[in-house]
């Protein structure tokens, strides 16, 4: 997977509108879900939005590390993420909301979602055999979303991956109509909201749209142009 810094910029961009609803990302963002562990509420957090019960500790601690304006008052709180619900804290969350006015704190999540997501998410793509652009955005927004590419979801359609001889372009066509239907059908009303993640790829699936040579990308009603 080697993409132009305007591929890589879109698909950032793209996630960024699902997670926040804005193509530049609010920093800041909070919302408070009932997706933690066995279906507890939890926070999640920041441009691309990380979970309590997941990377918030991660992303926290190295703020708090960076020297920001926060950093200082957010130490306590590190030790007790993942640990101690926080999830109606409202110190906490009033901080995590100022921080992310601060550059650091900007710079810190920046650094924290491409190593922590970006990254990893390429890294499946090349060594499945993905090259193309839009193969990057589904697969990153699977690792946003999901964590990972779900091996249950890759259990329900036949396609082969790249590397084990398939064609790129089926298995992200037959991945997204499974991913789809997944979203849809699930029992969380929350997941059959997010079906507009899916509409999109499908929208840019239709167009050919592999190497994003058509812009801008409609985003859940954003018009995305890696600008």
């Amino acid at each position: 997977m080697n993409l132009t810094t305007q591929q890589k910029r879109i698909c950032e961009q793209v996630v960024n509108v699902f997670e926040t609803g804005s193509m530049h990302g609010d920093y800041g963002a909070i919302a408070r879900f009932a997706d933690g562990p066995n279906g507890i509420r939890q926070v999640t957090y920041g441009r691309s939005q990380t979970t309590e019960y997941g990377k918030l500790h991660d992303l926290v601690e190295k703020y708090a590390g960076s020297g920001g304006s926060l950093s200082d008052e957010l130490k306590p709180f590190v030790d007790k993420i993942g640990h101690t619900p926080l999830v109606d804290d409202d110190k906490f969350l009033d901080l995590l909301r100022q921080a992310g006015k601060d550059q650091v704190m900007q710079r810190v999540q920046d650094e924290f979602f491409d190593a922590r997501y970006f990254q990893p998410a390429m890294r499946w793509a090349s060594d499945n055999g993905f090259s193309q652009a839009l193969s990057a955005l589904v697969i990153y927004d699977s690792f946003i979303h999901s964590g990972s590419i779900p091996g249950f979801l890759r259990k329900l359609f036949p396609a082969k991956t790249p590397a084990n001889g398939g064609k790129e372009q089926d298995w992200i066509v037959q991945y997204v109509d499974t991913r789809d239907k997944w979203l849809r059908n699930h029992s969380n009303e929350l997941l059959r909201k997010t079906v507009y993640r899916t509409e999109c790829f499908n929208r840019e699936i239709q167009r050919g749209n592999w190497d994003f040579s058509q812009l801008p990308v409609d985003a859940h009603g954003i018009k995305v142009s890696g600008t």
